[in-house]
């Protein structure tokens, strides 16, 4: 059997990202460009700190966003997308506008 018989480009990229957080990190560091962990906290507080810091380090490990950290005491760490999660989100922004418009009549 060939190494990429099965594999699936799409599903394997999305089975990754269309968590129930990772899209919505990325819509928050996409519109405020720059974030640290507690303003990401603050801006989706129903997360809890434990799953925001696992979905952080999956989407840096798909090298979707970046992680700062500056030697200052106390320590301050950035985070940023990525060109690829730039990318990424570009291509997704339609579906995020089309969510917006259409949610009431999807979400009752």
């Amino acid at each position: 059997m060939k190494k990429y018989e099965n594999f699936c480009p799409v599903r394997d990229i999305l089975s990754r990202v269309c968590d129930k957080w990772s899209i919505l990190i990325m819509y928050h560091l996409q519109t405020e460009q720059v974030m640290r962990f507690n303003q990401l906290q603050r801006a989706i507080p129903d997360l809890s700190q434990k799953m925001l810091t696992q979905t952080l380090r999956k989407l840096q490990t798909m090298s979707l966003i970046t992680r700062e950290v500056y030697p200052e005491v106390p320590p301050r760490v950035e985070y940023q997308l990525t060109d690829l999660g730039c990318s990424f989100m570009q291509r997704l922004q339609p579906m995020i506008e089309w969510a917006i418009e259409n949610r009431e009549q999807c979400v009752k």
